[in-house]
Parts: structure tokens; sequence; C-alpha cells
């Protein structure tokens, strides 16, 4: 039987085709979006170090590991201000 066949002898499947592939249209393009993020490399043989590419003008996420928290004083003084 032809696809076209069956869709129109069996109408409850159509929805359901419908959101599966909009599902699987919506992972593939999350994927490649998260793929082409400046994050994550993969070519190797074009950029095989990645920190050379780096602009110091943008901000990155850094990890801080062991990290002390000190009070602000003068937050400390404004919230003490405003109670």
């Amino acid at each position: 039987m032809n696809f076209l066949q069956i869709l129109t002898k069996k109408k409850e499947i159509i929805p359901l085709l419908l959101f599966v592939t909009a599902a699987g249209c919506g992972a593939v393009s999350i994927a490649v979006y998260s793929l082409r993020k400046s994050d994550v490399i993969i070519d190797r043989r074009r950029n095989p170090e990645p920190w050379e590419s780096v602009d110091p003008n943008v901000p990155a996420k850094l990890l801080t590991i062991n990290q002390e928290w000190k009070p602000i004083e003068e937050l400390q003084k404004v919230r003490r201000a405003s109670r």
C-alpha cells in the first residue's frame, strides 16, 4: 500500500505523524544549534588549538573550585539601612 493511501484510510494517524515529525525536527535543530555554538568544537583538523580563537572581549563561563564567599561591606550597609 502507498503511504498516502494509508493516511486516507486511517485519518487518526495524521496528528500522531505531525507530532512525531515536529519532535524529530526540533531534536535535529537543537543538535545542530548546540554543535554550531563556539563552546563545542568538533573539527580537529582546521582548529587543533581552540583557545587561540577565543575573543577576549566576549565574556566566558569559568569554573571556580573552593570559592570562599565574603560579604560586600557596602551591600551589608544598604541591607541594614533598608530594614
